[in-house]
């Protein structure tokens, strides 16, 4: 037992690491909550977006006279080590949990307030010399702090996926480029269509994820808007007059966001629609990255008996019984990551709508959700961009044989020959195996000279008709 500290709490005497900031209700999240195995030390942000919350609302305290000036020094100081990056391995508790959110809230408490005593020269535990109730969530309840630190959480992460997504719409854009003058087939339905570069296909795949940049940015703006001075429902209660404002805004000077109280924070203390709206557009995003990677599959099939018009880095061998076998692994795994966004954005939509009354207690499942979505985009996000978008490259041979021998080439005779004739010469060639310019000529519907200016497939790559 030389190895343990005894603390209490509301159930009794529990034993707890000796060396541990944390403490007793920390301990009881551990026994209770063996759930996803993912623990809050998995998300440093998170951590961070306590400490920002706990050194706000110790600033705030110490401002209003609720705090003396040493034990407000010496909070602060603890929080910026953690924001540093120190002692995150003394947050263990599962991100999914009962309680609303009060184990994480308690586990930031017990932190700090036992590495507040260390530095006080007392031994870990002497609450009565700075308590993780009294002191460190001193004018707050795990309604207004939990839901503000995810929000903070959320906020830094928002800015790395962002960096992420930047990088692999420079990515692609760069691809566009250096494919910007290899003649292909456009494709609708999985049937020819009509010529096009391959760099305007790869320059499309920038395009559509550039937009989700403004859009997660936009959603995540929602967030700078909390309810700290809430406490437990709404009515401020065991906080002091002028609390909200003031926290607010000393959280916005602490983190640099614009954080602003909310306008009513008994309708705030329940109300998870930024989570859902910022959730959505990571499903959008999703959506968006799992087409390209089906896309890219395609397009790089074969390499004998498919498209075969791109070819993607090969990263391991494909089968265990297929020799010579190489899969597209990459846009694989992209895929799958995707399916798990949707399907957590499906978990966050349950969550939202579960509230009941004056909180919604499934905020930790909704926060682990949009969590764990963020780093797995971000992560698929760069394996995609360096293990296959730079790697890509075009069989420029494949793709003119195609648009050659194409039978959607005939679309450009439409203002010249009309739909009918040139349905008519789309059939014969089909049928016949002929070309549709042998055809064309043969039935003497144009001359050679502009048969060859309008079936020229440069000539159909932007509007041209005259």
């Amino acid at each position: 037992m030389e190895n343990f500290r005894q603390e209490s709490d509301l159930l009794g005497i529990l034993n707890v690491p000796k060396d541990a900031y944390y403490g007793v209700q920390t301990q009881r999240a551990i026994d209770n909550f063996k759930i996803s195995g993912q623990l809050l030390s998995s998300y440093p942000e998170f951590i961070k977006g306590l400490a920002f919350v706990k050194k706000a609302a110790a600033k705030t305290n110490y401002e209003l006279g609720l705090l003396d000036q040493d034990l407000y020094f010496k909070i602060a100081e603890t929080c910026d080590e953690l924001i540093g990056g120190l002692f995150h391995t003394e947050f263990p508790v599962d991100m999914i949990q009962g309680g609303a959110g009060t184990s994480i809230n308690m586990n930031a408490n017990e932190v700090i307030a036992n590495r507040v005593l260390e530095k006080l020269g007392k031994n870990k535990g002497q609450y009565e010399f700075c308590s993780p109730n009294d002191h460190i969530n001193l004018s707050q309840s795990t309604n207004d702090a939990y839901p503000t630190a995810i929000k903070m959480g959320l906020l830094q992460m928002n800015e790395t996926l962002v960096e992420k997504l930047k990088e692999i719409v420079e990515a692609f854009r760069a691809k566009g480029k250096e494919f910007q003058d290899v003649i292909k087939m456009g494709r609708t339905q999985l049937q020819d269509a009509v010529p096009m570069t391959m760099g305007q296909e790869f320059e499309a795949f920038a395009a559509t994820l550039e937009e989700d940049i403004s859009k997660l940015n936009n959603n995540a703006n929602l967030f700078v808007e909390v309810n700290m001075g809430a406490t437990a429902i709404g009515t401020g209660i065991n906080a002091p007059v002028g609390y909200a404002t003031l926290c607010a805004k000393n959280l916005a000077e602490i983190t640099g966001y614009p954080i602003v109280s909310a306008p009513d924070l008994v309708e705030a203390t329940p109300d998870t629609g930024s989570y859902v709206i910022y959730s959505s557009a990571m499903k959008r995003l999703a959506l968006k990255l799992s087409k390209i990677c089906n896309d890219l599959r395609l397009l790089s099939s074969g390499p004998r008996a498919g498209l075969s018009e791109i070819n993607l880095p090969p990263m391991q061998p494909g089968s265990s019984i297929m020799p010579g076998k190489v899969n597209p692994v990459i846009p694989e795994v992209v895929n799958q990551v995707c399916f798990k966004v949707i399907g957590n954005d499906l978990t966050v939509t349950f969550a939202a709508e579960a509230g009941q009354l004056q909180l919604n207690v499934m905020e930790p499942v909704l926060s682990h959700a949009i969590m764990e979505n963020i780093h797995f985009l971000c992560n698929a996000l760069d394996t995609l961009r360096e293990k296959c978008v730079v790697g890509i490259t075009a069989n420029k041979e494949v793709c003119l044989n195609m648009v050659k021998h194409s039978i959607g080439i005939v679309t450009a005779l439409n203002p010249y020959i009309g739909y009918k004739q040139s349905t008519q010469i789309a059939k014969e060639a089909l049928e016949t195996g002929k070309s549709v310019y042998n055809l064309v000529l043969e039935k003497n519907l144009l001359s050679q000279e502009k048969l060859d200016e309008i079936l020229d497939p440069r000539n159909m790559l932007t509007p041209h008709y005259k």
